[in-house]
């Protein structure tokens, strides 16, 4: 694995970490709505410093920052549903696991970017790892209005990453890039305290402050992600990145005591194995 390859790993396994960290805060907290509308503020706040930092996208990668604002809006619409009619355990390995073969068809149509047969073969071991807990329990488990809407979210996940991959490559400043998509998600953070403004005197600390930590998580989530992608085939970072789903396992279990276990066992261990064969093609 050459240096750049070994950068990008790395990046993707530091998001797949925080990704989990922040999608439990929001499903253990007391306002999900709330937190949502915090972890987005915090992304305008970061967006905002980094405006400042770095240099603008280019102009040809305004169109990729518009779309994506507008899909993001979407996402957390359904991210919310699901977690608000399902476990976290039924609708993370949902969301997630339909993500990477999606993502790896969008980049292959509208990217041109193809992988080789080996790259399938992790795509497909990942996929199939994350989306096995929910299999294992039954599809039928699972509440439809969480099942549905953890389908919809999974939907939206590939189309934002495709769209963001290739809106990261011709920005010609990555970090520019991210920068003015955080900030724009001002708009969802203006939403959310617009529906709350009667109850945001009466909410604690404690939610402010899970919904700011969980911003800062969120951003250096995908932050990394992006970056990622500006150096990595779009389907391989997709993919590994969806190793969150197995750290997700372990919170769901250990901290919402989530059952079964076993399972999510061996569904790590699939996991880490799509994660060994795509190290060869990123």
């Amino acid at each position: 694995m050459g240096e750049q390859a070994e950068t990008a790993l790395y990046l993707v396994l530091g998001a797949a970490f925080l990704h989990a960290f922040w999608n439990a805060l929001i499903k253990g907290s007391t306002d999900s709505t709330l937190v949502l509308g915090l972890i987005s503020l915090a992304h305008a706040i970061v967006g905002a410093v980094m405006i400042f930092l770095f240099l603008p996208p280019m102009v040809e990668s305004w169109p990729f920052i518009a779309a994506s604002t507008f899909i993001h809006f979407f996402y957390y619409i359904f991210l919310l549903r699901s977690y608000r009619f399902g476990d976290l355990s039924h609708v993370y390995p949902i969301s997630r696991g339909i993500a990477p073969v999606l993502v790896t068809l969008g980049a292959q149509i509208f990217a041109g970017e193809t992988l080789p047969v080996i790259g399938w073969v992790g795509i497909g071991l990942v996929s199939l790892g994350v989306v096995m807990p929910s299999l294992k329990s039954g599809l039928g488990s699972v509440h439809p209005n969480a099942l549905i809407s953890a389908l919809a979210t999974g939907v939206f996940i590939a189309s934002y990453t495709v769209i963001d991959g290739m809106g990261v490559r011709a920005s010609s400043s990555p970090l520019g890039y991210i920068g003015w998509l955080f900030f724009l998600e001002i708009i969802v953070a203006g939403f959310v305290f617009h529906r709350r403004r009667f109850q945001l005197r009466l909410r604690s600390r404690t939610i402010w402050s899970v919904g700011l930590v969980g911003g800062l998580a969120s951003a250096g989530a995908y932050g990394l992600a992006i970056y990622a992608k500006s150096i990595a085939p779009l389907g391989a970072v997709s993919a590994v990145r969806e190793s969150s789903v197995v750290i997700a396992a372990l919170i769901g279990i250990i901290w919402f005591q989530e059952r079964p276990w076993k399972i999510r066992i061996i569904s790590a261990v699939i996991v880490a194995s799509g994660i060994l064969v795509l190290s060869k093609v990123i």
